[in-house]
């Protein structure tokens, strides 16, 4: 057991890791006196001090990395890019895209919301957002229905129609495009449309979108015939009542415009005419050989015509008309009809006019012929159009064949 005891120190340092050289060291020490255990050198690393060198291997990496790399550290933010799409088949398919040609942004300050006044039923939305450039005179037929806020005048009775702050005219905004070619036009126009609900809604839809339709202002659901229209692509006109010979005995209609009433008087007729719808192009007389050759009459008439924009289109059945005339002085574009295509409600009588048309704009480079919307001229017109297109005449809105003073 003394043996035992004796030695227990040295097996203790041995256990402990120490090597035979200490052993004598540990015999030359006094018996019974106990050895403290040397402590031995740990060969881990302590915790703090492991983490301490990633830290510093890390950032000594990431400093690496970042001097090596091509590209910047960071990600860069993704821009999306419209390339257009290449119509030139033979162009290599090496070759770099063009550059998308930016637009020009609208004067006006970006998209315009425009809310059209329906009446209750009706199928075009209230309101719609249409981006405009004011630099584009003509109308996108997509929103042709729409009108310009900045061609309209607010008035007790409805919505007039004026020239815009920029110059822009009725006339010019709300024409439907054409190809603007020499040859052979014909011009048409139906009148009386909104008088008849199922003929208004058989002419909109069976008549070629090339062909021009006239509104009378006493028809009703005038607005939503009038969407319905410009949406088919069709120009339209307003027709105004004009005194005629043996007045009242032949009557217009409400709101005839006469040689015995004042300026004023007039005026007030002519704008509740032109409040019942927008988004036309001029108006057309209804009747009034008496008035349209009364120059005190019609001198009034044909200046706010020129002051908002408007064209005239006198349906030629009167040869004392002073129309062209005054329309020259006061720079309203004109047009006059060359004929009456449905006179006679035949079907070979119509046809017979709408030749004589065709001859007349081969003559003389266009023609204008005016009808109305019945059943057979609708059904007639829209039959002759397309062989009259076979046969090279180009049918253009009555826009495409006026006068106009302002472009001389």
């Amino acid at each position: 057991m003394i043996l035992s005891e004796k030695w227990a120190p040295l097996f203790g340092v041995m256990r402990g890791g120490c090597g035979l050289a200490d052993i004598g060291k540990d015999i030359e020490r006094p018996l019974g006196q106990a050895i403290r255990p040397t402590r031995a050198a740990s060969s881990k690393i302590s915790g703090p001090a492991v983490a301490a060198a990633l830290v510093v291997l890390a950032v000594i990496g990431v400093s690496g990395a970042i001097a090596l790399r091509e590209k910047p550290f960071r990600k860069p933010e993704v821009v999306a890019v419209s390339t257009p799409k290449v119509t030139d088949a033979a162009a290599p398919a090496t070759e770099p895209a063009p550059a998308p040609k930016a637009e020009a942004a609208p004067k006006t300050g970006g998209p315009q919301i425009i809310h059209v006044e329906t009446e209750e039923g009706d199928t075009p939305p209230k309101a719609a957002i249409v981006i405009r450039d004011p630099s584009a005179i003509g109308q996108n037929l997509k929103i042709a229905h729409l009108p310009d806020r900045a061609l309209i005048e607010a008035s007790d009775t409805g919505p007039l129609p004026v020239r815009a702050a920029d110059g822009r005219r009725p006339f010019d905004v709300y024409a439907r495009p054409w190809s603007g070619a020499r040859g052979a036009r014909v011009a048409i126009v139906i009148g009386g449309l909104a008088v008849s609900q199922t003929g208004t809604q058989a002419a909109i839809a069976k008549l070629p979108a090339e062909v021009t339709l006239a509104f009378a202002p006493q028809g009703n659901s005038i607005g939503r015939w009038m969407q319905a229209a410009r949406q088919g692509g069709h120009e339209i006109v307003m027709q105004v009542p004009l005194e005629p010979f043996d007045y009242p005995n032949v009557n217009p209609g409400r709101n005839t415009l006469t040689i015995t009433a004042s300026p004023d008087e007039n005026l007030k007729s002519l704008r509740w005419a032109l409040s019942r719808t927008t988004n036309y192009t001029g108006v057309m007389n209804y009747m009034g050989a008496r008035f349209s050759a009364d120059a005190m009459a019609m001198g009034p008439f044909m200046a706010e015509l020129g002051k908002r924009g408007l064209a005239y289109v006198d349906d030629g059945s009167s040869a004392r008309s002073l129309a062209p005339e005054l329309a020259l002085k006061d720079g309203v574009p004109f047009v006059a009809g060359d004929t009456a295509i449905d006179a006679v409600q035949d079907r070979g009588a119509i046809l017979k006019k709408l030749d004589q048309l065709e001859a007349t704009a081969r003559a003389k480079g266009s023609a204008v012929g005016i009808g109305s919307a019945f059943d057979i001229t609708v059904d007639t017109v829209a039959s002759w159009v397309i062989e009259a297109r076979k046969r090279g005449i180009e049918i253009v809105p009555i826009s495409a064949v006026a006068i106009d003073p302002q472009k001389g």
